[in-house]
């Protein structure tokens, strides 16, 4: 039961006399309170029972993170009665509703749609709190009051913001493939065709058999393959989940790795995405059409959240080796953090590099370098000294894994899919892949 507004006005308005009055109006207040009671109470077991409105939602709807989408909640009288009073659509805060709140007029019989709009404020899966019908009497002073769960999700994608660098990157890989000049020759690479032989070229690249056949030295010539292998490693573990800006390190990753992924399916590479900590949480790309690679990993990597544990990289390497025996191109996106790479990474990263290409790629704090270079007070000095120090400790990880042969690349959150992609470019081109 609820009780309306009209019935305190109601109480109100008859206290009046008896406190203007008190001895002669305690008795018609008394009287007057009873008679609104009695009212309240008819127009209660006149209002028609909440249960009486089937509701059900639409399909949830996917949107990417900040922009707009609408839920619609059909609601259907199944009883003779008309039906009036209001709706309550709740969301979780993330969900960014607009109006909750819909007013009800639903004749018997009928059905009627009611719309959210909402603009989600962070990725992932946000679901809808719970629907409340409130439906009033024929006098308006009371009512009937229920909250059912209608299950409901509005998916955040990513934001994908690095898109915008896409088409340039897209143009290079064009020069790239249409270059005559791009013949490289060694170990991992194409044949491409036979020419006479100049001096200077490596005489391990000389075809005996076609200089036996033309009486006059002749060489192999390679181009970059196509078709080669990229896996891309995520980690979801506690260090992911430190924020950089507004955003923690792991949104940054996924926006490098979804630009990554678009250019070398483009280039005609096969790509793979896990993401995991102690155990794998994500794996797309094996058996899927290059043609909705893209959107399914878009998809995948929505709802995906740093768990607070160290990453297990013993169970990931292998999930990576369990992909492919052929050499490909490893990219592990995970923070540059000495003491976690350091236990964790550097012991298997000999397995890694023994038979793959490894690029580590890190997401950069930027307010390091702003640490660095304020001295304009004691604290000041002492918040320097200590940026300094993790600065120090950083390019001695780094350093360790150039020995062990990865490619570290550590960039800020809006510049690291830049570098991503340009190193891939880069390695591309040199026939390195």
């Amino acid at each position: 039961m609820i009780v309306r507004g009209p019935v305190v006005a109601l109480v109100l308005l008859g206290l009046l006399p008896a406190a203007l009055w008190p001895a002669t109006a305690g008795p018609i207040a008394a009287v007057w309170l009873l008679g609104v009671a009695v009212l309240t109470l008819v127009d209660l077991l006149l209002t028609p029972s909440p249960r009486q409105v089937e509701l059900s939602r639409s399909p949830d709807p996917q949107v990417r993170l900040h922009e707009p989408t609408s839920t619609t909640l059909t609601l259907v009288n199944t009883s003779a009665r008309d039906l009036r009073g209001w709706l309550r659509d709740a969301w979780v805060p993330s969900a960014g509703a607009g109006e909750t709140r819909h007013t009800v007029d639903l004749p018997g019989g009928e059905r009627r749609r009611v719309s959210t709009e909402l603009r989600p404020t962070r990725r992932g899966d946000r679901p809808a709190s719970g629907v409340t019908l409130r439906l009033h009497g024929p006098l308006g002073l009371s009512g009937r009051q229920r909250t059912v769960e209608v299950p409901g999700v509005v998916r955040s994608l990513p934001p994908f913001r690095s898109r915008r660098h896409l088409p340039s990157r897209l143009a290079h890989l064009r020069q790239l493939d249409g270059r005559s000049a791009v013949r490289t020759r060694g170990q991992g690479t194409e044949f491409d065709s036979l020419r006479d032989y100049v001096e200077g070229d490596d005489v391990r690249s000389i075809d005996w058999r076609a200089t036996a056949r033309r009486q006059h030295v002749v060489v192999r010539t390679w181009q970059p393959e196509r078709d080669r292998r990229v896996i891309i490693v995520i980690d979801t573990s506690r260090t992911s989940a430190a924020r950089v800006g507004d955003e923690p390190r792991l949104d940054a990753a996924l926006d490098a790795a979804l630009l990554l992924t678009a250019l070398a399916t483009h280039a005609g590479d096969r790509v793979d995405l896990l993401a995991g900590d102690r155990v794998v949480r994500t794996r797309v790309g094996s058996g899927t059409a290059r043609t909705a690679l893209l959107n399914r990993m878009v998809t995948a990597l929505a709802p995906l959240e740093p768990v607070l544990v160290e990453a297990d990289w013993t169970r990931l390497a292998g999930a990576v080796t369990g992909l492919t025996r052929r050499r490909a191109l490893v990219v592990l996106l995970t923070p540059l953090e000495p003491a976690a790479v350091e236990a964790g990474l550097l012991p298997v990263l000999p397995t890694l590099t023994a038979h793959h290409r490894v690029i580590l790629a890190s997401v950069a704090d930027p307010e390091l370098e702003d640490l660095r270079a304020d001295l304009g007070g004691l604290s000041a000095v002492y918040d320097a000294a200590a940026a300094e120090r993790t600065q120090e400790l950083r390019r001695r990880t780094a350093q360790a894994l150039r020995q062990l042969g990865v490619s570290p690349i550590e960039a800020t959150p809006d510049d690291l899919p830049v570098a991503l992609a340009d190193h891939y470019l880069a390695l591309k081109a040199r026939g390195l892949l």
